[in-house]
Parts: structure tokens; C-alpha cells; sequence
């Protein structure tokens, strides 16, 4: 009996090795004194959780129209775009030798995603662009850039004037703007040219000649009406590779009403002053073969005293209607063509009576004396009687035709 216990203990021995065997190698549970099995306290701690990263907002990205160092075209509008925000500030300058240092204005689009010059650029000049913006965070970013313009060469570069530039005028006065080299794109400089009054009176452009561009109310100035005119053609491109080279503004004050009525039927000239007629002149007008021009023509110089030679309308010395007066007084110019009104004492015994001119309207020297004093560069002359018409072009020949007709002339009519 004795022998056969001994190795069942020993069994019993070896299950327990085993089972506490299992247990330290898998580490789930542990036994408590009592034998009761608990879990591990190793088994239930948390995993840990991976870092965060934080990642900036992207900046604002400011993209100018014109390249870093390049060279642009007058005629270029700068601009400077934002994505990812929106424009704060833009400084856009070059440097004048006589003025120093330009600052070019603009205007920001009212949501802040756009610059825009309000101007064109100047020829053969450097730029300093300066921008700056804002994401939506709020954080700044700014950028530099510099470019340069093309030269241009004299015959590239038109300058504009204004006729009679701060004068007082008659009412018929014409806005005149003449250039010194022609204009082919007539509609790009039209677009830049306004002409502005007070009163107001609606107008349109005409252009008499790719040099010189009118611009008339569709009646009569109102006198007194203060008129401004506006030619910001300044780096606009003209077509052929010419461009404007600087804006100009002006303008004049219309006076009194003077309107000039001759009739070389009735020989008879009617001179109305703020709409009544203030004195009757007997007139002598073109003979035969001499028309005067009937129409309605503006007056454009006056001269105290005028040399005439007929050899300036193509009469040579030796023909019979040749004539040389060094000492004409009281010339007022009607016409290019050499009309004028001026005292003619030679002719007295004609006026009233008879056509003797070779194209001129005569009077005597007190009448002449008169009307000089009277009127005006601007004031209307209104002939009539003869068959011979008044030629586009030939004087300030504006008020020659209907208004509908005369805005047809405009470069952007239809």
C-alpha cells in the first residue's frame, strides 16, 4: 500500500507545475490566496493614442497682370489678382525726372479679389509694384515686382490740343481737339475724350479728319454755360503702332448770343445780340464766278488789319481778277478758303445794291469797325442767297448739317 501511494503524490506534483507553468507563460490571470482567479492588472492598460499634427492655413497668393522684369506695352491696364484671400494694399510708382516719385492710383474690387490701375503706363519707364493681402485667417503676405515699358519713338506719340482753350466764345463754338500725328483707331481715343457743361447740354463727337475730332450740343450753347473738356488719351493705343502721349484737359466759357444773318439776295446783314437785331449792315457778297458760300459758317480769327493777295486762292499777278491789299481792316475769318467780313471802302457805292467781291462779304469801315468790336471767335454767320454751298471741313462747318446727321460722324455711332 505504502508503495503504491508514493507515486500518485508524485503525479499530483507534476499537474500542479504544469498548471502554474501555463499560467506564467499566457500572464491573463493571476490566483489569489484563496485560489480564485483575477485579471491581470498588465492586460487592462489603455493603448496610447499617436500625436496630433497641426497644419497651417495656406497663405494668400498675389498674382500681378504684368511679369516679374519684363517689358510691357504702354497701353497695358496693371491689375493684381488674390486667391485664398483678398488684396489689402497696392503701390504702383515709377520715378519722373522733373516730378520724382508717381504713385499711379486704383481701385479695389469691393470683395478684395481685385486691383485695377486707373491709368495706362508711361513709354520707356520702370514700375515698382508693391502687394499686399490677407488669407481668410487674417495673416498678412506681401510681394515685390518691377517691369518696365516700351519706348516709343517721336513719330509714335500723338499729342492732343484743345482749340480756344479757356477763352470765352460765341455760342456756336465747336469742342475742337486736334492731334499732330493722324489717329487710325478713332473709336479707342473717342471712348477716352468726354466733354462735360452747365448747364447741361447733350452733344456728340465728329471727326472732321483723322487729325481733328468737334464735338457740338445738338442746339446752340446756352450763354454762359461753362464747358470742360477731357482728353485722357494718355498711352492709348491710336492704331499703326502710335500711341497718346499725354491727357489734356480745358475747356471754355460761352458768351453772349451775336448771330450774324446775310442775305446777298437782299444784300442786307442782320446782326442779332441776344436775340434782337442790333444793327443792319448793307452788304456786297461774291460777283459772278466769285459765289459767296451759302450756309452757316463760325467765326474763327479776327485780325485788326490783314494782308490780301489773291495769289493765295490761285489768282496769279497779271490776271484781271488779280488783286494785292497789304492793309485790310477788321478781317473776320469765315472760312478756310479765304471768306472773310472786313471793311471794304472801295466797294461803299456797291453795298446794298450789288454782288462785287470775289468771295468775301463787305461793308464799310464804320459798320466793319462796329462788328469787329461786336463779336467773336465762336459767334454763327448765316449766309444765304447764292447757289454756291459751304463744303465740309471748309471752316468749322458744324452747325452745317442736322444733329442726327452730325453724330453719324462720331467713331462710335450705331
Amino acid at each position: 500500500m505504502a508503495q503504491v501511494a508514493r507515486p500518485h503524490r508524485l503525479l499530483t506534483t507534476l499537474e500542479a507545475v504544469a498548471v502554474v507553468g501555463v499560467l506564467s507563460a499566457c500572464s491573463a490571470t493571476s490566483p489569489t490566496a484563496s485560489g480564485t482567479i483575477i485579471p491581470s492588472l498588465r492586460s487592462s492598460r489603455p493603448t496610447p493614442s499617436p500625436p496630433t499634427t497641426t497644419t497651417a492655413p495656406p497663405s494668400v497668393v498675389l498674382t500681378p497682370s504684368v511679369d516679374q522684369g519684363s517689358r510691357v506695352p504702354v497701353d497695358t491696364v496693371v491689375s493684381v489678382a488674390a486667391s485664398n484671400g483678398t488684396v489689402s494694399d497696392v503701390e504702383l510708382s515709377y520715378r519722373d525726372a522733373k516730378k520724382g516719385d508717381i504713385n499711379v492710383e486704383g481701385a479695389l474690387d469691393p470683395s478684395g479679389a481685385k486691383w485695377v490701375a486707373k491709368s495706362l503706363l508711361e513709354p520707356g519707364t520702370t514700375y515698382s509694384l508693391t502687394m499686399t493681402g490677407k488669407n481668410p485667417q487674417g495673416t498678412q503676405a506681401t510681394k515685390h515686382s518691377t517691369f518696365a515699358t516700351q519706348d516709343l519713338s517721336r513719330k509714335q506719340e500723338i499729342f492732343p490740343q484743345i482749340i480756344a482753350d479757356g477763352a470765352t466764345v460765341g455760342i456756336a463754338m465747336p469742342v475742337i481737339v486736334h492731334f499732330d500725328v493722324p489717329v487710325k483707331d478713332k473709336a479707342a481715343f473717342e471712348k477716352w475724350m468726354t466733354v462735360t457743361s452747365t448747364p447741361k447740354q447733350d452733344g456728340s463727337w465728329n471727326w472732321i479728319s483723322s487729325n481733328e475730332a468737334h464735338w457740338r450740343p445738338a442746339t446752340y450753347w446756352q450763354p454762359g454755360t461753362k464747358v470742360g473738356v477731357n482728353v485722357n488719351v494718355n498711352s492709348v493705343s491710336a492704331g499703326n503702332g502710335t500711341y497718346g502721349q499725354v491727357s489734356v484737359k480745358g475747356g471754355f466759357t460761352v458768351g453772349g448770343s451775336v448771330v450774324m444773318k446775310a442775305d446777298l439776295v437782299a444784300h442786307q446783314m442782320n446782326v442779332e445780340v441776344g436775340g434782337a437785331v442790333a444793327r443792319t449792315i448793307p452788304i456786297t457778297g461774291g460777283k459772278t464766278g466769285f459765289e459767296t458760300r451759302s450756309g452757316t459758317k463760325v467765326i474763327m480769327e479776327k485780325f485788326p488789319s490783314l494782308h490780301m493777295d489773291a495769289n493765295t486762292i490761285g489768282i496769279e499777278p497779271g490776271d484781271p481778277n488779280y488783286y494785292d491789299i497789304p492793309d485790310v481792316k477788321d478781317a473776320i475769318r469765315e472760312t478756310y478758303s479765304g471768306e472773310f467780313l472786313h471793311a471794304a471802302p472801295w466797294s461803299v457805292s456797291s453795298q446794298g445794291h450789288t454782288n462785287i467781291s470775289h468771295g468775301c462779304i463787305g461793308m464799310s469801315d464804320a459798320d466793319a469797325a462796329w462788328l469787329f468790336s461786336t463779336v467773336k471767335v465762336g459767334d454763327p454767320v448765316v449766309v444765304t442767297g447764292t447757289n454756291r454751298g459751304l463744303e465740309a471741313g471748309n471752316g468749322w462747318t458744324d452747325w452745317n448739317v442736322s444733329y442726327p446727321t452730325y453724330k453719324q460722324g462720331s467713331a462710335l455711332a450705331g
